[in-house]
């Protein structure tokens, strides 16, 4: 079942395109959306859902059109972007109980175990909160209506490491235990490598990419040299290491080449393909 589809969204700024990003997500599947800094991921995400105004293109939540649905799809779907910046001064159980009133499926007893999953302390202010703990209390509030789709904008940001594990195993009983879908923006491909199942890859406005992550990362091998002058024809990106260089390559350039490659994780691809000319 297709969950969210994406054709050919523009959105043009100035000095920056969303051009013709197109994409579509099964239900049951984490998906991480990655590209560096101003790539398009937010631009995109917030498009998503009205709060940038697209200049065109067709946006499908649940096989229906989000403009004329726009009330019946957000009750279906949780949105994390950034940290909790609103009522700031208000505490934190005020703001839940101003949220709640929105969603017609809001569960109190899943609300109030994230809280304590998360040590949240509802006599606190967003001011008060670390920023972690308001993301964590972003995400609270967005898994505790039964959404069906999560839609999150970096939401390991600022949370340590054991923080971070915790919250990918929430992510991944969400998926298994209850069929939901998540699409996330990282910039922390360790966490991709744990959890995801596909990812999606923008630069520049574009969407290059969209594959499962293990067939992504089989489609591409690691060639360590010490002159750059050598460099490999067909590399997809030369890095600098402490003893010499390395190049992307794709796997199928390999073939037939007395050569050893290494394996390469997401993060080797990434830091490759953004520096390709």
């Amino acid at each position: 079942m297709s969950v969210l589809t994406v054709k050919n969204l523009c959105k043009t700024y100035p000095k920056f395109k969303l051009d013709n990003v197109s994409f579509e997500l099964e239900k049951g599947k984490i998906y991480g959306f990655i590209g560096r800094n101003g790539a398009g991921k937010t631009t995109t995400l917030k498009s998503l859902l009205n709060f940038v105004h697209p200049d065109s293109g067709e946006i499908r939540f649940f096989d229906k059109p989000f403009e004329q649905n726009e009330l019946e799809i957000k009750q279906k779907i949780g949105f994390v972007s950034g940290a909790a910046n609103y009522y700031i001064n208000k505490k934190l159980h005020v703001v839940t109980d101003v949220t709640k009133r929105f969603y017609d499926n809001w569960d109190d007893e899943v609300y109030y175990r994230y809280c304590e999953m998360f040590a949240l302390d509802a006599d606190k202010t967003p001011s008060q909160l670390s920023a972690g703990m308001k993301v964590k209390y972003s995400l609270a509030l967005a898994m505790s209506h039964h959404a069906e789709l999560l839609i999150l904008d970096e939401p390991t940001s600022g949370l340590d490491p054991v923080s971070r594990d915790d919250l990918l195993d929430v992510f991944l009983d969400l998926v298994k235990n209850e069929g939901v879908t998540l699409l996330f923006s990282t910039h922390i491909t360790t966490d991709l490598d744990r959890c995801a199942d596909e990812i999606i890859y923008i630069k520049n406005g574009h969407i290059i990419a969209q594959s499962t992550l293990d067939s992504y990362i089989e489609s591409y091998r690691l060639m360590r040299f010490i002159d750059v002058s050598y460099t490999p024809i067909g590399a997809l990106g030369v890095r600098r290491e402490r003893n010499g260089f390395t190049a992307l390559i794709p796997t199928s350039a390999t073939s037939g080449r007395e050569m050893e490659y290494d394996k390469v994780n997401l993060e080797d691809i990434m830091l490759h393909i953004e520096k390709e000319d």
